[in-house]
């Protein structure tokens, strides 16, 4: 259902890929509807404007220019936030004076906590967006009811499950360790990013029909409307790459001279960072498999190395034109490639629906926060992947067969269409993901506009 008149949402993404693609493809929802959309965004990883016409955008100095935050510690992070105060308080004060009561609501990616400050100030509605699914969430705020029932634990309980949370294990822990415990402020930290303050409602990147039961347990938790519109990638109707990286399209000409369903395809996201010990026994197992690949190394992704320069001499000439190594890709357009047959992840949450919306099947490989969640479900519950348990060449070289030849694989490829078109009915105009946008246009429309200027 379009509103009739333009109403205007501002949106506050996280400067990082994982956060920014959800963040944006949301805009291109909201848009669709109806709504002006307002991209209020730090200086750092700037989106591409030109991609994205339909928005008008705001840059907020964030104060970070200079700094290496690619891998932002807990500092950047509260610094980015604390910078970006002051800018989006006057942006918002500007833009009120001029729009009035067609400003309808901001809605902000949880990790971006000053918001709620800054909307609670003008008593404008807020609506916080989360770009996980809502089982990892769900995992952090048992843990944080009773940390001690969980930190500190032993080498020996690793494969032990956590309790209340199956079917993770201890070393499935939601929230960063080191020496197997948390330190107060990381737990202060993801306490503060699971807070809603005083925003009105939330908005996920899930599907209601996937996470039904959890969905309902954290909303009587939260006690506001709670809006399951996902997939993302797929309610959005625009294809603009959200991508702040250059993607390599020459890579899908390649795939073009595969046969299908031949091709596994590698990538461990836009963040993550591997030893080069784990590049060798990765690039060794590849090899070994004898099975057609795609890599994507991406410059600074292995410690002490610009990136492929790392890989095991005589390496390419190996693999020869079976393996082809770019620096990034055009994911969404190569996992629907009629040529991939299986996805080597990271097991990020949008890497995970854009792999199940496509029928690929996953070989999991998580590194922190909700990879290891979505991971243990992914290969437990859904049984879409396999979970690698220990990062060796032979461990490889047998999953990526097992996933690419064997019966097993066959299986997991059954079960992953069966999870797509599942999802794909809830996108229908009966299906659950299609109402829930519905209701929250009309929930954005109604929102009284409260909001005071000094």
């Amino acid at each position: 259902m379009k509103i009739e008149r333009k109403q205007s949402v501002v949106l506050v993404p996280y400067p990082f890929q994982g956060h920014l693609t959800p963040m944006l493809q949301l805009g291109s929802i909201l848009h669709s509807q109806g709504f002006s959309v307002i991209i209020a965004h730090p200086e750092y990883n700037t989106p591409k404007y030109s991609n994205h016409p339909e928005f008008v955008f705001h840059s907020m100095d964030d104060g970070l220019k200079g700094i290496e935050i690619s891998l932002p510690s807990l500092e950047n992070i509260y610094d980015l936030n604390e910078n970006c105060k002051a800018p989006l308080r006057n942006y918002l004060v500007k833009m009120m004076k001029e729009e009035g009561d067609q400003l309808a609501c901001i809605v902000y990616d949880n990790v971006m906590i000053f918001v709620d400050d800054v909307a609670t100030q003008l008593r404008l509605p807020s609506i916080v967006l989360h770009t996980s699914s809502a089982t990892y969430l769900h995992s952090m705020i048992t843990i944080f009811q009773q940390p001690e029932k969980y930190f500190p634990f032993e080498d020996s309980q690793l494969l032990d499950p956590l309790p209340e949370l199956h079917p993770l294990r201890f070393k499935d822990v939601p929230i960063p360790v080191v020496n197997n415990t948390v330190a107060e402020p990381v737990l202060d930290f993801f306490r503060a990013i699971s807070n809603i303050g005083s925003s009105v409602a939330t908005i996920w990147n899930t599907m209601q029909d996937m996470e039904n039961s959890i969905l309902l347990r954290l909303q009587e938790y939260y006690k506001v409307p709670f809006y399951a519109i996902g997939p993302f990638h797929k309610m959005a109707p625009m294809a603009s790459s959200t991508s702040i990286l250059q993607e390599d399209n020459s890579c899908i000409k390649w795939l073009d001279r595969q046969a299908p369903n031949s091709v596994l395809y590698v990538s461990l996201g836009s963040q993550m960072r591997i030893d080069d010990k784990e590049l060798t026994e990765t690039a060794r197992g590849l090899a070994n498999s004898d099975q057609p690949f795609l890599w994507v190394i991406r410059p600074g992704s292995v410690y002490g190395f610009q990136g492929a320069e790392a890989l095991p001499d005589g390496f390419e000439k190996i693999v020869g034109e079976r393996g082809r190594i770019v620096k990034w890709a055009p994911q969404k357009q190569v996992l629907a490639h009629p040529a991939v047959a299986g996805f080597f992840t990271h097991c990020g949450w949008n890497s995970t629906l854009e792999s199940i919306l496509e029928e690929v099947p996953l070989i999991c490989r998580p590194f922190v926060a909700d990879q290891p969640v979505t991971a243990r479900y992914l290969s437990q519950i859904y049984k879409v992947g396999f979970e690698l348990e220990v990062i060796e060449r032979t461990v490889i070289e047998k999953t990526v067969r097992k996933l690419m030849l064997g019966e097993e694989g066959k299986d997991l490829k059954k079960r992953v269409v069966d999870m797509k078109q599942n999802i794909v009915a809830g996108m229908q105009i009966d299906g659950t993901s299609h109402k829930n946008l519905n209701d929250l246009v009309d929930f954005i429309s109604a929102l009284p506009s409260w909001f005071v200027l000094p």
